[in-house]
């Protein structure tokens, strides 16, 4: 695992989670409650011995940088890192990234140094947990130049993914994006007592979805780029690696989200707040790093909560009432407040009550206040009875006083102020 380097890409807009993304980029946004979406790719990787580590950035990358920086430190004496790869001018481009491999191509001369035998390439905005380290045995194992993670999945949502084809050996022969027709999924459907004999149940699934997840030769992944003009890792490296070089299929069963919309956002916190997750955050073989902040415990009078995460450093009173949400770090939450399926993101620091001279509500969410199916982003200031829930069932609707809807979900903006007695 010492010759690999891992490549995180992160530097896309996010518009499908905006506004989410209105002032962080998609790895930055924050996940139960305490981490953030970068914490999921650095920590697999951490956990699977890969410790020399670049995260590509380029939109709204300030708060990732911060957090990286404070976060991922290292010894002097291991040799790993997590170093920032963000877009810039130089002799060679002055263009922003025009894509994933396009990214990549501007940053070539950090994968030609010494002790680079494999690159790994990942997305910044996925929920998994994966050891590299078997990735790479089917890598070697099968002599291949380049390896792709799939995943299981049936003909229904085959037309959310790009679909290979293998040959009996496991070899890619054939990738088809989004197929829909039946035609199309009949190209691209693998037997599924292939995927059985392969130690996997198949239950019903046939076709092989791609994860977004690459296991390059370094000198192959140096050579497709350097002599083509490909801007996209799943739309053109891959494809034409098929016809051209050894593409290998490295088979995972495991939880995988891809958190690209402010509904998938919004399932995958809510999911990690049940009695048994289907990702399991408190792993003890592989856990999820994020930063130290030294918080106080949170502390909790009276208040009734089920399926519930409550980050540290929390301060929720008497007659409160929160079922199936996530409360993240500092949320102040006052008397009687309800809080049902929903996401609140919490603080970024303490008030000091002498600080708020502007009239605005303080920090949190004030007494009587009901919250639900809605995510609240961070350091919102909520007044007293205030309702926030959607019970026209609109789907979508703009912005308004930083609130808005999207998929159905209320979304209160970053740094919203609602008075007392706002209603939705």
């Amino acid at each position: 695992m010492k010759d690999i380097v891992a490549l995180v890409l992160g530097g896309g807009r996010g518009t499908r989670l905006y506004p989410l993304t209105k002032y962080r980029s998609k790895p930055a946004v924050p996940l139960a409650g305490k981490y953030r979406l970068i914490d999921i790719p650095l920590s697999n990787c951490l956990n699977s011995g890969v410790n020399r580590i670049y995260v590509m950035t380029q939109f709204n990358s300030v708060s990732l940088h911060r957090h990286i920086r404070r976060t991922y430190t290292f010894d002097a004496f291991g040799g790993g890192f997590v170093e920032i790869l963000a877009a810039q001018q130089t002799n060679e481009a002055s263009d922003w990234y025009q894509g994933t491999a396009d990214a990549v191509r501007q940053h070539l001369r950090y994968l030609q140094q010494p002790g680079i035998e494999y690159v790994l390439i990942l997305s910044g905005d996925q929920l998994y947990r994966m050891n590299y380290a078997d990735m790479l045995a089917t890598h070697q194992r099968s002599n291949a130049e380049v390896t792709i993670a799939a995943l299981p999945v049936d003909e229904e949502k085959a037309a959310g993914f790009g679909i290979m084809r293998l040959d009996d050996s496991g070899r890619v022969v054939g990738f088809l994006e989004k197929p829909t027709t039946k035609q199309e999924l009949e190209i691209v459907r693998t037997d599924p007592a292939w995927i059985d004999a392969r130690g996997i149940p198949s239950r019903g699934r046939s076709c092989l979805a791609s994860m977004g997840i690459y296991l390059f030769n370094r000198k192959v992944l140096v050579d497709v780029l350097e002599k083509t003009d490909y801007r996209d890792f799943g739309r053109e490296v891959f494809p034409a690696s098929i016809r051209s070089r050894r593409v290998q299929v490295h088979m995972f069963d495991g939880y995988w989200e891809d958190i690209g919309t402010t509904k998938s956002f919004y399932e995958a916190n809510l999911d990690l707040a049940k009695l048994h997750p289907p990702f399991d955050l408190s792993s003890a073989d592989a856990p999820i790093y994020t930063r130290a902040r030294f918080l106080p415990p949170s502390s909790i009078d009276g208040a009734t909560i089920r399926n519930s995460l409550v980050s540290d450093g929390c301060r929720i009173e008497s007659g409160a009432t929160i079922e199936n949400s996530v409360i993240g770090l500092r949320c102040r939450i006052g008397k009687n407040v309800t809080i049902r399926d929903s996401v609140v993101m919490g603080s970024d620091f303490y008030e000091a009550a002498e600080t708020n001279r502007s009239g605005a509500p303080p920090l949190g969410i004030g007494e009587g206040t009901l919250i639900a199916g809605a995510i609240v982003d961070k350091n919102c200031r909520i007044g007293r009875n205030v309702r926030i829930a959607n019970h026209r069932g609109v789907q979508t609707c703009e912005e308004v006083n930083h609130v808005s809807v999207c998929d159905g979900i209320v979304v209160v903006g970053k740094e919203a102020i609602l008075p007392d007695g706002w209603v939705m």
